[in-house]
């Protein structure tokens, strides 16, 4: 299937944009102007069940990886293409690795797991619950202090679109787990409730840079914008400088 996208900027490269669960492209409404303002083309895109993207309860991980795949292939996202997935977006991310080969991979404060098995309509109705919780933009500032009332707007609107069906269904498969490639690099929160440090040993030595970010949330540029950034400068640095012919 193809996902709804927001596409903006130009440039010789592409960034695609993978939000967390229950998030949506707007997830990255911050981060997007930065940039294009660095001379990128950024996509961001709703994953399966998020935002205006299509449903399907009976999705697994790896139709959810070919539909990151075929959009930006149908967008002719060209290259260099970078990559950022953000939790259960840097869980797609790695699923579609082998088949989106990007020139730089970045895992965002994700364990690249996946634990199956889990029971249909009891997950689903945990994500409902969840989803309930976040439906208030006032509710999300109270238990998320460190969000922008822009922040809480836009996630309560994915809340809002977010479809607990399918995204429950791609763990009732089976288990999976990834390894970031080498090169690529994995920014997490420090302390982290998802990357240990043991982690982050098994990240680094498969390759991947780890680049930790002290006192940041889970979604670490909504609690850490500039430190997220900085922690980055191959996406974020000064624009390469123009030669004259």
């Amino acid at each position: 299937m193809l996902l709804h996208a927001i596409d903006t900027g130009t440039g010789p490269g592409t960034v695609l944009l993978l939000h967390g669960m229950m998030g949506s492209s707007d997830s990255w409404w911050r981060v997007i102007p930065p940039l294009a303002a660095n001379g990128h083309r950024v996509i961001a895109l709703d994953l399966p069940g998020h935002g205006l993207s299509q449903r399907d309860p009976h999705l697994t991980i790896e139709q959810a990886a070919g539909s990151v795949v075929e959009t930006v292939q149908h967008l002719d996202a060209g290259r260099p293409l970078a990559a950022i997935g953000h939790s259960y977006g840097a869980t797609v991310l790695a699923a579609a690795a082998e088949m989106l080969q990007p020139d730089l991979a970045v895992y965002v404060d994700a364990t690249l797991s996946l634990t199956g098995g889990h029971d249909r309509a009891a997950l689903r109705a945990q994500y409902e619950r969840d989803r309930g919780a976040r439906l208030s933009p006032q509710d999300l500032l109270a238990s998320r202090p460190f969000y922008s009332a822009q922040d809480a707007e836009v996630e309560a609107r994915a809340a809002a679109l977010f479809d607990p069906a399918t995204t429950a269904s791609i763990s009732c498969d089976t288990d999976h787990s990834w390894l970031p490639g080498a090169d690529s690099i994995v920014v997490r929160a420090d302390p982290s409730a998802w990357v240990s440090d043991d982690d982050a040993r098994r990240f680094a030595a498969n390759g991947a840079d780890v680049r930790s970010i002290p006192g940041a949330a889970h979604t670490v540029w909504f609690s850490h914008f500039d430190e997220f950034t900085a922690s980055l400068p191959e996406l974020f640095g000064p624009p390469a400088p123009r030669t004259l012919s």
